[in-house]
């Protein structure tokens, strides 16, 4: 019988294409002394096995209850049990990292008894019945698309048998129409599947102590070697990412929760140093104790790759043929960001967070299908209360995105600054009238189809077509070019991008 369940610790011998990305990073963490909670992995191969079969493979039951056994054994608590109950999260975790495309489920284990348990030990009925909501509502969404005939089921309390639909579920949204969109848009195969990563709940929504948030080891949109990123008090993940909420800045902590915050510095060097580069993690504290949930490279372009290739090897992480290496000369196109031009007397229509640098102009779009019907006729900007995974195809035809809630770890934001598009996020005073198809802000009205303009490195949202202006010299790409000639040879005449691919040629020969 095949091996579909795999421990956390043993992950790391295995390839990313089986065991996926996100186990390894948190095998990462865990060698690196940092603070993860417990887990085990359903591998890729369990997924193909399910997506070629359409039920969950042979024997995977009686695995997933062994593996189960070791997390209540480490954790001294009981899956589903009436005292000390032990809750988990499920999440998808690809060999290639696809953010918020497919399902995840929290606080799953939490019956009704178990969450009369978790009331009775922590003497917070509120919270616990928050944390059940949580999961009621995370799993009904998961298994939405599962199987046509469990739409109306009641959700099962027995936690062994949720965790059997919620990996099912898992594994069936790899081919949700949002997966495979994403997937072509990134040219990532459609057989590779995903793995399962399930871990012991922490819960952020604990008490006045907890939270969640999202942290870059440098700022994503300019590379600037500073802690970046947001955080929610008394809230879940999910929260941050789905741009729900209104979230506050990363650095509120340091007054806030000091301890947290000086644990999550300390974690984030000890990162950037194992991996020689600009990270990102996703963080929850409960209690006022910091968990690392998982790591991933930052993602940078333009000015922001530049940057942080330049630095790193100023700082001595990397040397200058690494640094020449991790720049693209796909990079240097989004390098020189252009701008609103500032001095002009501009028509601000509202005002929100830039989370993905450049400007976009395009007729306002308030839904995800109108954007991709309009984008035939013309440019078109998306503008919506959130970003989610199901607005992708709309993002994707839009030229930018604009959203009245969320932060730069939102939905929106991710997804803009993977696909290179200007995004402005967190335009508090916004509301977007879909009946009416028009969008409202600082007592004015536009229709859909006003053209706008949105420059998603100081945030602001234009009416009508202002004038853009280049950004002023890079002095890193300077440096970064002066390099490249160093090992390629000179030439005024050729294109920055030119200068670049020769370093590369004689550094990765062919």
């Amino acid at each position: 019988m095949s091996s579909w369940v795999r421990p956390l610790s043993a992950t790391v011998e295995e390839p990313a294409s089986l065991v996926g990305g996100k186990a390894h990073g948190l095998v990462v963490l865990q060698r690196l002394g940092l603070p993860v909670p417990p887990g085990f992995v359903v591998t890729t191969e369990a997924c193909r096995a399910f997506l070629r079969d359409g039920r969950l493979p042979a024997g995977l039951d009686v695995q997933l209850a062994s593996a189960v056994a070791v997390l209540e054994a480490v954790t001294g608590r009981r899956f589903g049990g009436p005292a000390r109950p032990l809750a988990v999260s499920v999440r998808s975790g690809g060999g290639v990292s696809m953010p918020g495309m497919m399902s995840t489920v929290l606080n799953l284990g939490l019956t009704a008894e178990a969450t009369a348990g978790l009331a009775a030990e922590t003497g917070d009925l509120r919270f616990a019945l928050d944390a059940r909501r949580r999961f009621l509502s995370s799993f009904a969404a998961a298994v939405a698309g599962l199987e046509p005939g469990r739409a109306g089921e009641p959700v099962p309390d027995d936690a062994t048998r949720q965790l059997e639909v919620a990996v099912a579920a898992v594994f069936a949204s790899w081919d949700s129409p949002r997966a495979r969109t994403y997937r072509e848009l990134h040219a990532i195969p459609d057989g590779l599947g995903t793995a399962v990563t399930v871990q012991a709940m922490v819960f952020g929504n604990r008490d006045d102590h907890s939270g969640s948030g999202v942290a870059f080891s440098r700022n994503p949109s300019t590379g600037e070697r500073a802690l970046f990123g947001e955080v929610l008090f008394g809230r879940q993940g999910d929260d941050v990412v789905a741009g729900r909420s209104l979230t506050r800045p990363l650095h509120e902590l340091a007054d806030r929760e000091p301890t947290v915050w000086a644990r999550l510095l300390a974690a984030l060097d000890r990162i950037e140093r194992h991996y020689r580069d600009a990270c990102c993690v996703e963080l929850t504290f409960e209690a006022g104790r910091l968990w690392i949930l998982q790591v991933r490279p930052a993602r940078l372009v333009g000015r922001a790759a530049v940057r942080v290739a330049v630095d790193l090897a100023d700082e001595g992480r990397i040397g200058r043929p690494e640094a020449l290496l991790r720049v693209a000369p796909r990079h240097l196109d989004h390098v020189r960001t252009p701008r609103i031009a500032a001095a002009d007397a501009v028509d601000l229509f509202t005002r929100g967070v830039g989370a993905s640098p450049g400007v976009a102009v395009g007729g306002v779009a308030t839904t995800a299908d109108g954007a991709a019907r309009m984008a035939a006729e013309g440019p078109v900007i998306l503008v919506r209360p959130v970003t989610s995974p199901l607005d992708l195809h709309g993002l994707a035809a839009a030229e930018g995105v604009v959203t009245a809630r969320g932060g730069p770890a939102s939905h929106a934001a991710v997804v803009a600054r993977a696909m290179g598009k200007p995004a402005v996020v967190g335009a508090s005073d916004l509301t977007i009238d879909v009946a009416a198809g028009a969008v409202r802000a600082g007592g004015r009205t536009l229709p859909e189809g006003a053209r706008i303009a949105i420059d998603g490195t100081g945030g602001e949202v234009v009416a009508g077509n202002p004038r853009v202006v280049a950004a002023t010299a890079d002095p890193h790409l300077h440096r970064l070019l002066e390099w490249a000639d160093e090992v390629a040879g000179g030439d005024a005449g050729r294109s920055e991008a030119e200068r670049l691919s020769a370093a590369h040629a004689v550094l990765v020969p062919s």
